[in-house]
C-alpha cells in the first residue's frame, strides 16, 4: 500500500526532461549492452519515458552500488545478483515490491520458479523480480557413461558414486570420473543443501556447519577425492577444461548454463553427440541445486517509482525474457518462456528446466559471499589433508560466527529498540496529510524516516504504531511515528528543511 501510494504521488512531481521522465538503469556486464534493444522497444511503447542504461562491469558493480547508496545517487532500477539482494535490503536501499507485484497481472508470482523467487524475499518482503536464472547441473560424457553400463546418470548419491567407480575402472591413473575444483564453494554447499542443512542457525546468527546434515554431505564430498574419483586440483590448475573433457580425462563436471554455449563452441563436431546434461543426484533421489541468477530491483530513493516499475514489468514479460535469452544466452526466469521451441527442444537446456524446479537459496544474509569463501577455504584444506573434517567444520563455524557478529549485534539492537517501551519523554507525533512537507516521494508517499534521511536529518525512530514491518505507515491519511524527544528540535530548527513547519507535526509528550 505504501509503495502504491508513493507511485501515485510521485508521478505528479517527477522531474521531466523535454516532457519525458528520465529513468536511470544500471545493468551489469554484457547484459548492459544487450538490454539496449529491449529498452528501445520499451521507450517506443512508453513515449513519455526515456531510459538511460549504464553498463557496469561485474567486478566494479558491488562497490559502485554501495558508493551510490551512501552518496544518495542510486539509479531508479538496477540488475542485482540475487545473492546481493539481502545486503541492499538490509541497507534499506531497495523498495519493497510486494504491493506492485500484487497489483500487476503481468508479473504473477506463480510464473516463476519458487526457489529463484525466494532469493528475492528477505524478512517476508520481496525486493527483486527474477530477471534471468542460473543453477548447476551435471555435464557428462554419454559415451563414457554408457561404456560403464549406464544409459543415464543415477539419481542418488550411492548410484552416482557406483557409476563413477565403474568409470574409474576403465580409466588411466591421471583420468577421473568427475571434476570438482577444490577452490569452489558451490559443491560442498550444494551437497549440504541437498542433505537438508540450513548452513546457518538462529535466523542467520551463527554457522551451523557441524550440524549432522552438513557433516554427512561434507563427508560425501570429501569421499569423492579420497576414492580417487575426482582430482585434487583447483580450477586455476586446469589449463583447458574443454580439451580435458574432449580427451576423456574428465567424464563429468558440475557447472552452469553458460557452459551450454561453451561446450557447443569449443568441442569439435564429432564430440557434439557425446555429451549431455543431467539434474544433480541427491542423497536419496533427485537433489536440489543452487538458486542463482540476477534480479531487477527498484531503489527506494527513486524519484520515478511508477515508471521504474513499468520498466521492470516490461523486462519481465515472457516475450522479452525470450528475446533476452536469444541475445545473451541467459535462461529466462518465467516458466512461460521455456515453452518456446528454442528452449523446449534444446536437449542441453532440458536438465536446467527440470533442476530449476528444485533449487534452494543460500542463506539470505549480507555476509553470505564471505561465508562462501570460508567454506571453499576449509573444504580445500580437508581435500589436501591439511585439516581433519572435525577440525575444519569447527573452525569454519568459528570463523562464520565471527563474520556474523555484527549481524547478531544489529538484530539484538533492533529487538531491544522495538520491544522496549518508547523512551521517557518521547513524543508521539502524527504527520498530517494536509500540511506535510512535500518531498521527492510526494506529499505522504514515503516514510518520515526516509524523508529525513534523504534530507540528511537522521531521526532515531523508537517505535511505530501498528507497523510489524517496522516502517511508519500511512493510515487514513496520517503517518504516526514515535521519535525520541531530542530529535524533535532539529526537525523545526532554522536550518531544518522543516523550519517553520511545526504545524506538520501534532502530538504531545507521552
Amino acid at each position: 500500500m505504501l509503495l502504491l501510494t508513493a507511485l501515485g504521488g510521485a508521478l505528479s512531481c517527477a522531474s521531466r526532461d523535454d516532457g519525458r521522465v528520465t529513468l536511470r538503469f544500471w545493468a551489469l556486464g554484457a547484459e548492459g549492452e544487450k538490454v539496449q534493444a529491449l529498452v528501445a522497444d520499451f521507450e517506443r511503447e512508453n513515449p513519455g519515458i526515456r531510459v538511460e542504461v549504464q553498463q557496469i562491469p561485474w567486478t566494479a558493480a558491488h562497490e559502485k552500488l554501495l558508493t551510490a547508496h551512501v552518496g544518495n545517487s542510486t539509479p531508479d532500477v538496477a540488475q542485482l545478483g540475487n545473492t546481493w539482494v539481502p545486503e541492499f535490503a538490509a541497507l534499506k536501499a531497495l523498495a519493497p515490491l510486494d504491493a506492485p507485484v500484487a497489483a500487476s497481472p503481468r508479473t504473477p508470482r506463480a510464473s516463476y520458479f519458487p526457489g529463484i523467487w525466494d532469493t528475492n524475499v528477505v524478512a517476508g518482503r520481496t525486493y527483486g523480480i527474477p530477471w534471468y536464472v542460473d543453477t548447476r547441473v551435471l555435464f557428462y560424457r554419454t559415451d563414457i557413461l554408457k561404456a560403464a553400463g549406464y544409459d543415464s546418470v543415477p539419481s542418488t548419491w550411492a548410484g552416482w558414486t557406483e557409476a563413477m567407480r565403474r568409470i574409474k575402472l576403465r580409466m588411466g591413473p591421471r583420468q577421473y570420473p568427475a571434476l570438482l575444483p577444490t577452490n569452489e564453494w558451490t559443491y560442498p554447499v550444494a551437497f549440504g543443501l541437498q542433505a537438508g542443512s540450513p548452513l546457518l542457525r538462529e535466523d542467520g546468527r551463527y554457522g551451523d556447519f557441524r550440524d549432522p546434515r552438513f557433516r554427512h554431505a561434507f563427508e560425501f564430498y570429501i569421499g569423492l577425492f579420497r576414492q580417487n574419483l575426482a582430482p585434487s586440483v583447483a580450477n586455476t590448475q586446469i589449463s583447458n577444461l574443454y580439451q580435458e573433457f574432449e580427451r576423456g580425462n574428465i567424464a563429468m563436471y558440475i557447472t552452469g548454463p553458460w557452459n551450454i554455449g561453451e561446450f557447443s563452441r569449443r568441442l569439435p563436431p564429432e564430440m557434439q553427440d557425446k555429451w549431455a546434461t543431467a539434474p544433480l543426484p541427491g542423497p536419496d533421489g533427485p537433489g536440489v541445486s543452487l538458486a542463482g541468477g540476477a534480479s531487477l530491483v527498484m531503489f527506494r530513493a527513486s524519484k520515478h517509482p511508477r515508471e521504474a516499475w513499468a520498466l521492470i514489468e516490461f523486462l519481465s514479460r515472457p516475450g522479452q525474457q525470450l528475446r533476452f535469452y536469444h541475445l545473451t544466452g541467459d535462461l529466462p526466469a518465467r516458466r512461460e518462456a521455456w515453452a518456446d521451441t528454442s528452449l523446449a527442444d534444446n536437449r542441453h537446456a532440458r536438465a536446467f528446466r527440470i533442476q530449476l524446479e528444485r533449487v534452494v537459496a543460500t542463506p539470505k544474509v549480507p555476509e553470505w559471499e564471505q561465508i562462501a569463501t570460508k567454506v571453499a577455504d576449509y573444504s580445500e584444506a580437508v581435500v589436501r589433508n591439511a585439516l581433519t573434517v572435525d577440525r575444519a567444520l569447527a573452525q569454519l563455524d568459528g570463523d562464520v560466527d565471527g563474520l556474523l557478529e555484527k549481524r547478531r549485534w544489529m538484530l539484538s539492537r533492533e529487538r531491544t529498540a522495538f520491544a522496549a517501551p518508547a523512551p521517557e519523554g518521547a513524543l508521539s507525533l502524527a504527520l498530517r496529510a494536509g500540511p506535510s512537507p512535500k518531498t521527492d516521494w510526494g506529499r505522504d508517499g514515503g516514510s518520515l524516516r526516509s524523508r529525513l534521511l534523504r534530507a540528511r536529518w537522521p531521526m532515531p525512530v523508537a517505535s511505530t504504531e501498528a507497523s510489524p514491518a517496522r516502517e511508519p505507515v500511512v493510515r487514513e491519511g496520517r503517518l504516526r511515528v514515535v521519535v525520541a524527544a531530542n530529535s524533535f528540535a532539529p526537525l523545526t530548527s532554522a536550518a531544518s528543511p522543516f523550519a517553520g513547519r511545526r504545524d506538520a507535526f501534532a502530538g504531545a509528550p507521552r
